[in-house]
Parts: structure tokens; sequence; C-alpha cells
């Protein structure tokens, strides 16, 4: 397909990554634009806000409001939950999750599976089908490519188009990383991957990597377990600092002070879409369609590494309460911040809800604030900061929105039972919460 083609595109899942795309490429003079999402009681309520001209989240996305209103009253986008709208589509895009959960850590296609068997079911001949979810090596080609050949009677290659592109989106910059990073993009054949190429070089600003589909996605995982050793060092260093007596964020200070070095920031956890999972999807890759009998042990243990920080966290928690004399059983936690990510919406295996798990597993009664997530089961949340810490024992900083750093801490002082503040974010001064009355504790301060 030209540049000067004129394409209909259909886009699967309305996420963090379905619904900027689906607008960027809306936005393209000539592009019309459906997006496609199921009608759930989870998820259901973003296709009528999507078609109203706004955006479902609640964080801060700049650019992305004004776009979806634009497209949407241009009339080159709109959401439905009508999947027979595939059968217009030169080319479909997938972006559904793709989580790895339970004990085996295996991941779970069903969302993917069940995409894949609508677009067959559907597509006309030439469509071309791009796999934006992270999925394990060796996913499109072993699970997706038979059942759209299956669903269709159509050949990949021959009478459709298949290829994997995947997303390095993060929630508070999902426009200007889709524009600007560069984008790999691999085919099960040159035609593929020729084809979804040129549709990314109308959004794509950045360098775009051509190459095949197995190597495409594998970049995805490796890129993200690199990112989560990096970060499971710098959590081990922190507890290490905190045995110590010492600051770990001076020491990374003092560490990166050398240009070629980069100490990554530790926290209370990791959380997203995409790195608790992404170290496992590598690991079942391997081991299902590698050749050689490979166990990636390296970064499981990172992964296990961020995995404890909640645990971590509950430790310093109980610690702090239990030398003021309060049992972590009889004590009001109050949780600031739920979202994994600052200042967006995005609870997407959140660290919070093992460190909720943890606490209550002890006896803590639990309640959360946080300026932007709409609900959270997990535990009571409220937009009501004072109503939230009214009689607490114990404030724990586990995001690090914008407005925790700017905190009343003598007002927050009189509201609660227990002036003692654990913060998972290195989010406020030390010595000022000290001054303020609290009771000060932090990951990576010794």
């Amino acid at each position: 397909m030209g540049r000067a083609a004129l394409p209909k595109i259909g886009v699967i899942g309305m996420g963090y990554v379905g619904i900027p795309v689906a607008a960027l490429l809306a936005d393209k003079k000539g592009i019309d634009v459906t997006g496609i999402q199921r009608r759930s009681k989870r998820s259901g309520w973003k296709i009528d806000v999507l078609n109203a001209g706004k955006s479902p989240f609640e964080g801060s996305e700049p650019g992305l409001d004004n776009l979806i209103r634009r497209v949407v009253k241009k009339g080159s986008f709109r959401v439905t939950d009508d999947f027979s709208v595939i059968k217009e589509m030169d080319i479909v895009l997938i972006d559904v999750q793709t989580p790895a959960d339970g004990t085996d850590r295996e991941p779970r296609y069903l969302s993917l599976k069940e995409a894949s068997r609508q677009i067959g079911a559907n597509m006309k001949k030439g469509t071309l089908v791009v796999i934006e979810s992270t999925v394990a090596p060796g996913t499109t080609q072993f699970v997706v490519q038979p059942i759209l050949e299956r669903k269709s009677g159509l050949k990949a290659g021959r009478d459709f188009h298949l290829a994997y592109s995947y997303e390095r989106v993060m929630p508070g910059r999902l426009l200007d990383y889709i524009v600007n990073l560069p984008r790999i993009v691999g085919g099960v054949d040159k035609k593929s991957c020729d084809r979804a190429v040129e549709m990314y070089k109308r959004i794509v600003r950045a360098k775009i990597f051509p190459t095949d589909i197995l190597t495409a996605e594998a970049s995805k995982t490796i890129e993200n377990a690199y990112r989560d050793v990096n970060i499971a060092f710098a959590n081990e260093m922190a507890m290490v600092c905190e045995s110590l007596g010492i600051n770990a964020y001076e020491v990374r200070e003092l560490i990166n002070s050398r240009a070629e070095r980069h100490m990554h920031v530790p926290g209370i956890g990791v959380g997203g879409h995409c790195l608790p999972k992404d170290t496992w999807l590598l690991g079942y890759g391997v081991k299902k369609y590698g050749k050689l009998p490979i166990n990636p042990e390296f970064v499981k243990l990172a992964r296990k590494i961020n995995d404890f920080m909640p645990t971590h966290a509950t430790e310093m928690i109980k610690e702090a309460l239990s030398s003021r004399e309060i049992s972590l059983r009889d004590a009001k936690i109050a949780l600031l911040g739920v979202a994994y990510l600052e200042d967006s919406d995005d609870v997407r295996n959140t660290p919070c809800y093992d460190l909720i798990r943890e606490l209550e597993a002890h006896g803590a009664e639990v309640v959360a604030h946080d300026p932007y997530v709409r609900s959270f089961p997990e535990a009571e949340l409220s937009r009501d900061l004072e109503h939230v810490v009214r009689r607490a024992d114990c404030m724990v900083i586990a995001t690090k929105h914008k407005p925790y750093f700017k905190l009343n801490l003598k007002k927050l002082k009189s509201l609660m039972r227990t002036p003692i503040i654990v913060d998972g974010r290195n989010v406020l001064d030390q010595a000022k919460a000290e001054k303020a009355g609290f009771l000060y504790r932090g990951i990576g301060k010794g």
C-alpha cells in the first residue's frame, strides 16, 4: 500500500496503547479509524466516553484530550463493540492485554485469541494485521497466525499480511512516546513488514527499524527485562543503604556523576502492564519455542527482588509503628497513591495490590487516596485526603503524584492519631518531615 492510499483502520482494544495510536492515525488526512472495544462492565463505558469526544484517562496526558475531540468531531474516529466492521478494514491493529498471572506465570491469551478469531472470521483478502500487544517470543507465528488462517481460510504472506510492532508507551507520555521513540516492526515476510512500516511512517517521526517477527517480539521482552534488572539493582542497593544507615539517593547521585553510569531510582515496587510480566513472557517463549534448554535465571531473580519491595515496605511500616509501641494489627494505614505511575490513573499491576494484601494480612486497616484513580476495589478509596489520614497511625506514600510534594504536613499531623510517614517514593524531605513532628522512614534512607 503506497503513501497515497486512503486506508480504513480498525484498532481492537481501547486502552493505553489502542486509544492514542487510533487517534493519531485518525488525525492524518484520508485515514478513517474505528476503535473496537468489547462492552463489558469493566471497560465498556469507554465506548460512550470516546464517542463523545473525550478521553477516558484521568491522569495527565498532554495533547490527548484535544486530539480525541478533534478526530471525533472530524468524523474520522469512532468506537464500536461490533467486530463485523473488520470486514471493511484494510488494516487491523491488536492492542489487547496479555497478562502473565497465576502461579505458573504463563501468558493468558484469552483476549488475544478472541481478537484473532474475530479478525479471521471477518477480514477480507489483502488485510494487514499488526499485533502491538506485548507477547512471548513466538506467539505471532505459533498462536495468532494459525487462528487467523484457520478462521479465514487465507494464508499469511500470500492472502493477507501479518506483522508485529511493539508499543513503548508510558502513561503521561502516550502521544510523545508513540510519535518520537524509534519503532521496531517485524513481518512474516518482507511485504508484511513493508506495509506495516509504511503505516507507521504516517505517525512516527523517529527511525523505524524493520526486522523479522521473532526478533521484534524478543526485543520487546528483553528491553523490559533489561529495565527490570536495573530497577532491581537499585532496589537491592536501597536496602543495602538502609542497612548501612546511609542515603541511597545520595549514593545514586554520586555514582551518576560519571556520565556513563545510570543507576535507577529505587521505590516501593514495580507496576504497569509490562515490567511485572515481560520477564515471564520471555522465559515462556524460550522454554516453549527455543531450540536450546536455556532458563534465564538472572532476569527472574531481578523480578523476585522487585516483587519483594511491598513486603520490605510492610516490614518498614511495622518497625516504625513498633517504635511507637503500636502493633500493625491495631493500626490504620493511610495509603497515598494507588496508581503504579505518578500523575496517572493506571493501576495495572500496581505494587499497592501486594502492599495492601500484606498489611491486611497483619490485621491493619488500610484506606487509600489517589487524585486520579476512579475506583480501587482492594481498599477504601477517597479523593478527600483529610478523610483518609484522619486518625491514621501511618501515612505511606506509594505513588509520586505531584500533589504529594506539596502536602501540608502540619495540617496532616493534626488529623493523624500517630504521626508516622513511610515514604516509598522519595517525595518528602526527611528533615522537614521530622521538623513537622513526624517519625520518618523512607525506602533507601538509613
